[in-house]
């Protein structure tokens, strides 16, 4: 595996903690991103510093806060100075909500988008420039089943969220492939497990609309979604697969990269859905004669 230099988003828990030592532990050199590295994450930061001396691997915490421009263009400036390029930047950073969608303010479905789906456009825009420059480059892009699987309620900004970021994925797949940028969208499943996705979800901030809904026939409803979800994860569920399987997806040739990979331990039928839609979308490329569109091309 020829070494990349990678940057990672929202790398301080979960799948993108993983994912960040799941490509060091490869042989990459990784910017494993998080917001307050002298604050807040100042433990996750001294805990990556530790693991790259004592493993003798390449990672890298570094200060970005997906929702500040300022301080994404440091970052990108910072690892441009440091090692010249960035070969593959994985969109990971996110949050969840949870709670009856009317009792969300439209502010809060706001911040929603903005980390989930508007963060993804400002690090493309810092970073896209020095990978069109290359002429080559990988995004990953870490998507969710619910935009073309099972959806249980009480989610809706999250998913809804999930679901315009996803559609951007597509189309920005599209629009970089002439300059030899590949994609790959990683569509995990629900895990309660090994991820900090439900314990630090937000909740509604209309506590008055919550209390209708608890007094109402949806009484109990957020535990009872909790319960039905734990019972379908399966106890060997663990999120650390799709840092796996992002480390064989980094490893492999240019054009070569599957365009999607599921990973749901739940089998919520995403990978049906999906295999339905980018049918869909690739064959209407295919008839209006821009399937070239479809791959990569080798401009190096």
């Amino acid at each position: 595996m020829s070494k990349k230099i990678i940057l990672i988003t929202g790398a301080s828990s979960g799948f993108g903690r993983l994912t960040a030592e799941a490509l060091a532990k490869a042989g990459n050199t990784v910017y494993a991103s998080m917001r307050d590295i002298a604050g807040r994450n100042a433990r996750n930061a001294a805990e990556m510093a530790e693991t790259s001396k004592r493993d003798g691997v390449d990672l890298r915490a570094i200060e970005l806060d997906v929702q500040s421009e300022p301080s994404i263009d440091v970052a990108v400036e910072k690892i441009m100075a440091e090692s010249g390029k960035i070969d593959v930047l994985v969109h990971n950073a996110g949050h969840m909500m949870f709670g009856p969608a009317e009792a969300f303010l439209p502010e809060q479905f706001a911040v929603q988008y903005d980390v989930n789906v508007l963060g993804t456009q400002r690090v493309n825009r810092a970073v896209l420039p020095h990978m069109r420059a290359a002429k080559q480059g990988l995004l990953l892009w870490i998507s969710s089943s619910s935009s073309a699987g099972g959806t249980p309620p009480y989610l809706a900004p999250y998913f809804a969220a999930k679901a315009a970021m996803d559609s951007l994925a597509v189309l920005y797949a599209r629009e970089l492939s002439r300059w030899g940028i590949e994609t790959t969208i990683v569509v995990p499943g629900a895990f309660t497990k090994g991820t900090n996705h439900f314990a630090h979800s937000g909740r509604p901030a209309d506590e008055a609309r919550v209390a209708e809904y608890e007094a109402g026939p949806y009484k109990g409803f957020g535990e009872e979604v909790l319960k039905a979800f734990a019972a379908i994860v399966p106890d060997d569920a663990e999120p650390s697969g799709v840092a796996d399987e992002i480390v064989k997806v980094v490893d492999m040739p240019f054009g070569k990269r599957p365009f999607r990979i599921h990973y749901d331990p739940t089998e919520d039928g995403a990978n049906v859905g999906f295999t339905v839609l980018d049918r869909l979308r690739a064959e209407m490329l295919h008839r209006v004669g821009l399937s070239d569109l479809l791959k990569p091309s080798v401009l190096v």
